[in-house]
């Protein structure tokens, strides 16, 4: 039987065989059958920029056939909704489609404004041992907040996440194209879009741009950062 190939967007990196599917899927239910598999650790995010807010958080354990996003390549849809608007239910999706190779996936409600901080608890196993999350920065185009596939500590670990840019739209930085509280403005809006530089990249942040005809530019003075934008803190606790 040939192997069978899950279709998965560009930042999720995984193939499944059906052998080692039915395996992940034996394992699981020993796992279920024995507590200690499972352990739990707290995750503490804090946005450390002056003045970007963090959307809604994912935040994901899974093993290390699985990833977010690679460098370098076109965002597949799943990140670029997140990234232009902020939204993790369709990477939420991609995500649990996986299988046994995601230990669980969450969303933190809510907005983290600059200097808050907030905590969730998520579980693995010794098989899922690698954490993932991310979240939109806003006020901007399609700017995101990222850990990507770290490994989870015996006890506890510190990280810094930085700023990527999906490459999905132009950095215009108006208003009009910018979603959230301060600007209102459309979130994702579907591509190819004119500007956008068609890959994930590392983001270099807020900059001056002249005045538009429509539409409120936004400055780097209030809204710029510099790497990292986030301070993330795990701890086993069980």
């Amino acid at each position: 039987m040939q192997p069978q190939t899950q279709k998965r967007d560009s930042k999720t990196r995984i193939l499944l065989g059906i052998v080692g599917l039915m395996a992940g899927l034996m394992v699981a239910q020993a796992a279920s059958a024995n507590g200690a598999y499972y352990r739990k650790y707290e995750v503490t995010i804090t946005n450390i920029t002056r003045g970007q807010t963090f959307t809604p958080l994912l935040v994901a354990t899974h093993s290390p056939r699985v990833g977010l996003f690679d460098l370098g390549a076109p965002a597949g849809e799943p990140l670029e909704i997140l990234a232009e608007d902020g939204n993790t239910a369709p990477l939420t999706e991609v995500l649990l489609g996986a299988g046994y190779e995601v230990a669980d996936v969450e969303t933190i409600p809510g907005l983290l404004g600059p200097g808050a901080t907030t905590t969730v608890v998520v579980e693995a196993t010794r098989f899922q041992r690698y954490l993932s999350l991310a979240a939109m920065l806003i006020p901007t185009n399609d700017t995101f907040v990222a850990l990507d596939t770290v490994p989870l500590p015996f006890r506890s670990r510190s990280y810094t996440a930085i700023a990527y840019d999906a490459g999905t739209e132009a950095n215009d930085q108006n208003c009009l194209n910018m979603p959230g509280p301060r600007c209102g403005g459309e979130g994702f809006s579907p591509g190819p879009n004119e500007g956008d530089e068609g890959y994930v990249y590392v983001s270099n942040g807020f900059h001056e741009l002249p005045p538009a005809a429509d539409g409120e530019v936004l400055g780097p003075q209030v809204y710029d950062w510099r790497n990292p934008v986030a301070r993330v803190t795990v701890r086993r606790i069980r």
